[in-house]
């Protein structure tokens, strides 16, 4: 078990003693050692002992209010509220608390294998014990079906990436994701700042950026860099579909 931030502990504590929560699982960079305070989103899941119907829904969101407000604040704490009983329906959307808003999503692919590899519990089981395994052809395929998904609906809208966020995000993103369909595995994001497909300056600023440096970067020519790299790497992806015919 990694050493745990006073606030996921806290949150931990609160969580559990609902009495519906059986496990709270750690995934993202504070699972695979590369989590950065103040930089670094706080990513987690929770097995839950059947759906969240709204009394549960407006129990989370009061919870997660107080802990955004009081230790969570500034600390982005997220988290997907799994039902135990659909944790193998790959495309089941879950309750997910995310910019102090409760919206439905998925548990992505690569979150899974973040958590299957890399994760540990803040109470309950193991995530191993819990999730199927990931083989690296079932990360290549969480991999190709991010790139070729929301990736690639992004690639398609050059405007998104005027938005500084976006771009380091896609940056790094597609360079994980270039990494994860060809070898199966997974790459951290200060990693990835290493392979991004950028300019010397735009990498070294990114560096900055990881370190929690208040660095900014030209932002048109970084929406370019960052929409372009998009563009390539998806295709890219694609092109691997038809080849495989998968």
């Amino acid at each position: 078990m990694g050493i745990l931030p006073p606030v996921v502990a806290e949150f931990g504590g609160r969580l559990e003693s609902l009495g519906w929560v059986g496990d709270l699982l750690v995934a993202g960079s504070l699972a695979t050692g590369d989590h950065r305070p103040g930089v670094s989103d706080l990513d987690l899941v929770a097995l839950v002992d059947g759906p969240v119907d709204d009394d549960r829904g407006a129990a989370l969101v009061a919870l997660h209010r107080r802990i955004d407000a009081g230790a969570g604040r500034g600390a982005r704490l997220g988290c997907v509220y799994v039902d135990a009983g659909r944790i193998a329906e790959a495309a089941a959307r879950h309750p997910t608390w995310t910019h102090g808003l409760l919206v439905r999503r998925i548990l992505s692919g690569i979150s899974r294998a973040e958590l299957v590899r890399h994760g540990f519990a803040v109470f309950g089981r193991p995530p191993r014990d819990v999730f199927p395994a990931m083989s690296d052809d079932a990360v290549r395929e969480a991999a190709r079906a991010e790139l070729t998904g929301y990736w690639a609906w992004a690639a398609r809208r050059p405007w998104v990436w005027w938005d500084p966020v976006m771009a380091d995000l896609g940056l790094t993103s597609m360079a994980r994701g270039r990494h994860a369909l060809r070898d199966g595995d997974l790459l951290t994001k200060s990693a990835a700042v290493e392979r991004a497909d950028a300019p010397a300056w735009l990498r070294d600023q990114l560096r900055a950026r990881r370190r929690g440096e208040e660095v900014r970067s030209p932002r048109l020519r970084t929406a370019l860099v960052a929409w372009r790299d998009a563009r390539r790497t998806t295709a890219w992806a694609r092109d691997a579909v038809r080849r495989t015919g998968t």
